[in-house]
């Protein structure tokens, strides 16, 4: 077994986003309840989540965007720049909290407490550009504990993996003239294409040209398609960059119940691409894993995929 740790904070229920709002509160309270009933919380390394430093959210995002989110909770505005992106009073400092749990995390594994983690915190990050809020994401958490890395423990190369159904646009756009950082999408596209970006031709721009790769999915597709594209693209594309870290923008939307796409994957596809992952991890990394969650909008299904997810990092899927 695997140290394995789990950031839960019941401060990220706090964020409250309104009752129509798919993002909401319940969805960590299933994460939760799936890894509980699993009898998995006993063999979790548990973490409370600490309030990032500003600077360290500064590696990503402007200063200005901060301030703006910050005075717009205090304003107690209800929504922020974006229809989507709906919020209370508490929002900024539970980003904030979101953020720092991971860093926390990061920095837990980094010094050899843990061999990896799933951290649950809302709002979600992979949508957020360095200056406007996107697809109810605020900060790029990914992207944050990415420079993190690099900045605080000198880590060379770093690779995100995002399987979430939706194109992280906010971790390409951070990253695309960075040699330094691997950006993996495999998304759906077109109907639900939200956020429009994301497509095959998109590799990275100047010295970034060829460290970032996107498979796009049809509308209707699921395992097969997604089982071969990852085969064939991800694990190439990881063993030529060989990442030092591996991050996980982990999103469970793309399952066949989720209403937020047309994909249909299948429960046990998102067990073998965590277990795809890890042996990627073991062989390149260190076993260096840190899992953030993304999407995931099927209350009735998270709390299995959640238990799955840990478990795989737990034992590897062996």
């Amino acid at each position: 077994m695997r140290r394995t740790g789990f950031l839960y904070d019941e401060r990220y229920l706090l964020h409250e986003t309104g009752s129509y709002h798919p993002e909401v509160p319940e969805r960590l309270l299933a994460v939760y309840k799936g890894i509980e009933e699993g009898n998995l919380l006993p063999e979790l390394v548990l973490i409370k989540a600490e309030t990032a430093e500003r600077k360290w959210v500064e590696l990503v995002h402007d200063t200005q965007y901060i301030d703006r989110f910050g005075d717009a909770c205090i304003s107690n505005k209800r929504t922020f720049e974006h229809p989507d992106n709906q919020m209370c009073a508490e929002t900024f400092d539970v980003a904030f909290l979101a953020v720092g749990g991971i860093l926390k995390t990061v920095d837990m594994v980094m010094q050899g407490d843990l061999d990896n983690a799933f951290c649950a915190v809302r709002p979600p990050g992979h949508h957020a550009e360095r200056d406007h809020p996107l697809g109810f994401c605020y900060f790029n958490n990914v992207a944050i504990a990415a420079r993190y890395l690099q900045q605080k423990w000198a880590v060379g190369k770093v690779g995100i993996i995002d399987f979430d159904v939706h194109h992280g646009n906010g971790t390409q756009h951070i990253f695309e003239q960075d040699p330094t950082v691997f950006y993996y999408s495999i998304h759906q596209h077109p109907s639900f294409a939200y956020p429009g970006t994301g497509r095959e031709f998109e590799y990275g721009t100047g010295s970034g040209h060829g460290f970032t790769k996107n498979n796009v999915v049809l509308p209707g597709q699921g395992d097969d398609v997604y089982t071969d594209l990852v085969q064939e693209h991800l694990v190439a594309d990881f063993d030529r960059f060989k990442p030092e870290f591996i991050l996980v923008s982990a999103g469970f939307d793309g399952h066949a119940d989720d209403d937020m796409s047309d994909v249909n994957l299948s429960t046990g596809w998102f067990t073998w691409m965590m277990e795809t992952i890890m042996e990627m991890a073991g062989r390149l990394a260190g076993g260096r894993v840190v899992s953030v969650l993304e999407g995931g909008y099927c209350l009735q299904r998270l709390p299995e995929l959640a238990r799955n997810h840990v478990a795989t990092l737990l034992t590897g899927g062996k």
